[in-house]
Formats: structure tokens, C-alpha cells, sequence
């Protein structure tokens, strides 16, 4: 058996510690905190959770192939020409995927900022296709140094906004001039898993460029802000021609029956996501002023999460919270070993969460 040489060496994907994994390996008994995966502590709106209790009588029959009815929603949500401007996926990783396929060859390359979301690098890499990483500028994508990468090769350019692990955005008149610059030919891909999360006006949209830069794509997902992520239901916006390619090649059925009627109920219910627009934003702001009363550095966020600069060690206060029930996310894999991340939880799990640090760093 011949495995493909780039395969050799390629590690999963590290998700966030799950729940139930932290109860079996420390045997703790009471509640569990977990603020690691950006999840929305409300869960899905009430009207998703009905359509999935209606969608469960129907579980013999396949999906829809399509997803017709949630295309011309999604269409109509964001006013595109209509639903053929629309793939949807198994989670907006599946986008990701799809992309890499349909535009990049062997010997061709992608773009990336380093740190960023494991995934655009993980396919990639299984894809054999050449990835040029850079640094982060101030914690923020560095268009400029970008630029200078690009060559003829260069055919996908990544950009996750808001960033992930950082929070920070890309605004748009820095990104329209830059856009200005590229090849024509390069895909720019705005990842906007987070960007029902963002409060400043000034952040660059895909949607702004969709119809007079037709390589600009914009993913999606119902993961964060929608409270969908075990569903796993994403999609992309981008021009007719470049969709009608994803959606010829993607797997049949690959958003099962039930993802598709929750993510229809969810976009019914706009009163529910400012329910957790609000919840998330308070909990940022109450974050921020409790971390920087611990002599921490909480970094401007535009997402649900916080990157925080412990100015200390992070993996043993990290261990020392997960002994206490609390799971957030360490990022010294990230090189970043004084760094972690942590998720807006509800009001009582942020309360609880920052009294076990206070006790852990006065303890350390």
C-alpha cells in the first residue's frame, strides 16, 4: 500500500478538551465549565430546537439535496442575486475543502497568517498543495507582507475576520486598497465564522466585494453565533460561476436533514440572536475589566472570546483549572506560552471561571 508522500507526519486537527473526556480523566463529579471551543453558551434558538423535534419523524428519508429552501433564505438574508451564489457544508470547514479542490493544484500555493484556524492549513496539507505562513503583525493580519508573497503560484489567500485565536479585525479600507493590488486571478477567502460577533462598524465585509471582485468568497457558519456547532452547518457566498463548481463536486446530502431545518428555524429568529449578540458582548466587556484587575492583558476582541496574556506561564494555570472544572484554552501550541483563550460563557460560568483563576494565580 502506497500512501501519498505529504500525508506522512500530518497531525489531526486538536479540537477543544470535550466535557465529557475532563470528567472520565479527573473523575470530577459537579458541574463542568467549558469556555475552549467559542460554543454559544445559550444553545440553539427555540425555534431550531422545534423544527429538529419535527425533522426527527422524517430521519428515513435523505435530505433535500440541495438545500433549496435555506439557499434562498441565506440569499435573501445577505441580497444576493439569489441561491445559486450559495454553497452550503458539513460545517464551513467543508467550504474550506471544497475550494482547495476546485483551485489549487499540486504544485500551487496558499496563503496564511500564522497563528491562525488550523483548518486552512490542515487541508492543504492533505491536498499536497504549498502553504506560505507568516507572522502576525500586532496580532493582526499583515496584508502588506502578504502582498509579497504572492506569486504565480499563489491561487488561495486565507483570511479569517474576526482572527482566530486574536479577536482582531481586518477593516475595510485597508482591505479594499490591498484587494486593489492583487493579481486578479488569486481567491481571497474572508472567513467570518465570528461575524455576527462584531461591533465595530469599520470591519471589512466579503459581501461589499462580492459583485465587482468575483474572488472574494465569504464562509459562514451556524456554529458560533446560532449555537448549531454539533449539527456542523456552514456555507460560502461567492460568485455564481466559482458555486456552481463547489456544488457540482460536493459529496450528495452532505448537510443532513436535521442541520438543514434548524438552520432555516434559526434564521427565522432574529430576536434570539440578539439575545445572544447582548449576552456575548457583556460578558467581553466583563471579562475585559475582571482580567485587567488581575494584572492580566485582555486583547481587543470582535469575536465571542478573549485572547488574554496571562504575563506568566499559561499551561500550568491552565492544568490548574481543568483540576477545578474549567476548560479553556491553553495556547502554547500557538507559540504564544504565556497566552490563552477563553470563550464568553454564560453570566455565571465567566462569574466562577474568574474567582478559580483569581484563587490560582494567588496560589501560583
Amino acid at each position: 500500500m502506497k500512501i501519498k508522500s505529504y500525508l506522512k507526519g500530518l497531525s489531526p486537527y486538536p479540537p477543544g478538551k470535550p466535557i465529557e473526556e475532563l470528567r472520565r480523566e479527573l473523575g470530577i463529579k459537579g458541574p463542568i465549565i467549558k469556555l475552549a471551543s467559542n460554543e454559544n453558551p445559550l444553545g440553539p434558538s427555540p425555534k431550531a430546537i422545534e423544527a429538529i423535534k419535527r425533522g426527527l419523524k422524517e430521519l428515513h428519508r435523505y435530505p433535500e439535496a440541495s438545500g433549496i429552501e435555506l439557499r434562498q433564505k441565506l440569499a435573501q438574508r445577505f441580497g444576493l442575486r439569489g441561491p445559486e451564489q450559495v454553497v452550503l457544508g458539513n460545517g464551513s470547514n467543508e467550504i474550506i475543502d471544497l475550494l482547495l479542490r476546485c483551485l489549487v493544484r499540486e504544485d500551487e500555493e496558499i496563503i496564511v497568517s500564522k497563528p491562525s484556524f488550523l483548518m486552512y492549513e490542515k487541508f492543504a496539507a492533505a491536498s499536497g498543495v504549498l502553504i506560505k505562513t507568516l507572522p502576525l503583525k500586532d496580532f493582526h493580519h499583515d496584508l502588506g507582507a502578504m502582498a509579497q508573497l504572492v506569486t504565480e503560484k499563489t491561487r488561495i489567500i486565507f483570511l479569517d475576520n474576526p482572527h482566530n485565536p486574536t479577536g482582531s479585525i481586518i477593516y475595510h479600507h485597508e482591505f479594499a486598497s490591498w484587494l486593489r493590488d492583487l493579481p486578479p486571478d488569486v481567491v481571497v477567502v474572508l472567513d467570518e465564522a465570528y461575524g455576527e460577533f462584531v461591533r465595530d462598524p469599520q470591519v471589512a465585509k466579503g459581501l461589499s466585494f462580492i459583485y465587482h471582485q468575483p474572488t472574494v468568497v465569504t464562509l459562514r457558519t451556524f456554529s458560533k453565533a446560532f449555537g448549531l456547532a454539533g449539527l456542523r452547518i456552514g456555507y460560502g457566498l461567492m460568485h455564481e460561476a466559482l458555486a456552481d463548481v463547489l456544488n457540482t463536486i460536493r459529496q450528495p446530502f452532505n448537510v443532513n436533514k436535521l442541520a438543514l431545518c434548524a438552520a432555516c428555524a434559526s434564521l427565522e429568529d432574529k430576536e434570539y440572536l440578539k439575545k445572544v449578540q447582548q449576552l456575548v458582548w457583556q460578558g467581553l466587556d466583563f471579562l475585559v475589566e475582571a482580567f485587567e484587575k488581575l494584572g492580566c492583558r485582555p486583547y481587543p476582541s470582535q469575536s465571542n472570546f478573549l485572547l488574554v496574556d496571562l504575563n506568566r506561564p499559561a499551561r500550568p494555570i491552565y492544568e490548574a483549572l481543568l483540576r477545578q472544572g474549567v476548560i479553556i484554552r491553553c495556547l502554547e501550541a500557538y507559540g504564544l506560552p504565556t497566552f490563552i483563550r477563553v470563550t464568553v460563557g454564560l453570566p455565571a460560568e465567566n462569574q466562577r471561571f474568574i474567582e478559580l483563576l483569581s484563587e490560582v494565580i494567588s496560589g501560583a
